[in-house]
């Protein structure tokens, strides 16, 4: 018997966190990334904003539910991990490098990571959620 086809993928639609205080993350997102607020919708027991970055077309919907304990964030626990974006090549991870310096973002120094040719750069919003940058490497082959 044949497997049937996987369906098509074709990127993120948006990425959904739930936040303790969501007007500051709103001020954080918008003032760190660039991320415009275009509409709040209600849903059972708390609410949402939508937020989109235009450059590139990426939504944050951050979510406000009135049973959060308001307990920061822990990778360790079920659930999310951590988010990585991805930035075009290493001049612009250094650009965010300087960014966060700027904006007093605490960050880690970015560091290269060989297994998957990439550099990294590691900090986190006003939840404790860890946030990543990725610059890919050209190889001189490519």
């Amino acid at each position: 018997m044949t497997k049937p086809a996987v369906p098509r993928l074709s990127r993120i639609h948006h990425l959904a966190l739930t936040v303790t205080d969501i007007e500051k993350s709103i001020a954080w997102y918008a003032h760190i990334f660039g991320f415009k607020r275009i509409a709040d919708y209600p849903h059972k027991g708390g609410y949402g904003v939508i937020l989109v970055q235009p450059e590139a077309n990426l939504w944050l919907i951050l979510h406000h539910h009135g049973t959060n304990r308001a307990e920061p964030f822990d990778e360790t626990h079920t659930g999310l991990d951590h988010v990585g974006f991805q930035v075009p090549d290493r001049t612009e991870l250094e650009s965010w490098q300087t960014r966060f310096a700027e904006l007093e973002v605490q960050h880690s120094p970015i560091s290269y990571v060989s297994e998957f040719d990439v550099s990294v750069l590691v900090f986190r919003d006003p939840d404790n959620i860890q946030l990543e940058l990725f610059a890919e490497h050209q190889s001189a082959s490519s």
